[in-house]
């Protein structure tokens, strides 16, 4: 079976699991998309790594598996969506040491979180598409924002906290950028991508 590369297309909050997002793929030489719903702190750390302006004061799991691998001359070639059970997507990441190459099983949001850290190609195969991918209509294809510079990529959050749901446009540019190093201090990361957006609205 051939392999489809894939690139990320978006995140979004899922509409259908509570506290769950919507990561949506899709084929680089078409137009289908394949949507997998992660939880937060997977689709957090994907974002997170998608930016240029964000940087954790202190590394998460995933950055820490990137230094790890690193520190000891591995490298993450490629990932592989390989399967697809009841709704389960089932992923490997494909590793390389030293000319060895070794194929590791993962969950599919750990392994785009990883691959993301390493410029490594996304693929899937011709079969999972077509059984799981989906052609968009132009709305949805606008409400998720289709993007080829994955720095662009924004997460919408859930929002469980009134003064995260604060209106900033009432704020200078100055507080908003103090306020938006406090957020990344306390590692509060969902409120930092909303100060992050209005920031951006204004340059």
């Amino acid at each position: 079976m051939s392999l489809i590369q894939l690139t990320i297309k978006g995140i979004s909050y899922s509409q259908t699991q509570s506290g769950a997002y919507a990561l949506v793929l899709s084929e680089i030489e078409g137009s289908r998309t394949l949507p997998i719903i992660i939880g937060a702190f997977e689709a957090q750390s994907i974002a997170i790594a998608l930016e240029t302006e964000i940087r954790p004061p202190r590394p998460l799991t995933h950055d820490l598996f990137k230094t790890f691998s690193d520190t000891f001359k591995i490298n993450i070639k490629e990932v592989i969506i390989h399967k697809l059970v009841d709704g389960i997507f089932f992923s490997s990441l494909v590793c390389e040491r030293e000319g060895v190459e070794e194929v590791i099983d993962t969950r599919t949001s750990d392994a785009i979180a990883i691959a993301v850290r390493f410029n490594a190609p996304i693929y899937t195969y011709e079969n999972i598409l077509d059984k799981a991918g989906i052609y968009l209509k132009v709305e949805e294809e606008l409400a998720i924002e289709q993007k080829t510079d994955p720095e662009n990529i924004s997460l919408e959050f859930e929002e469980v906290d009134n003064q995260k749901n604060s209106d900033f446009s009432s704020l200078s540019l100055k507080e908003l950028n103090e306020q938006l190093n406090k957020a990344v201090v306390d590692e509060n990361y969902e409120l930092a991508a909303k100060i992050r957006d209005e920031i951006s609205k204004r340059s």
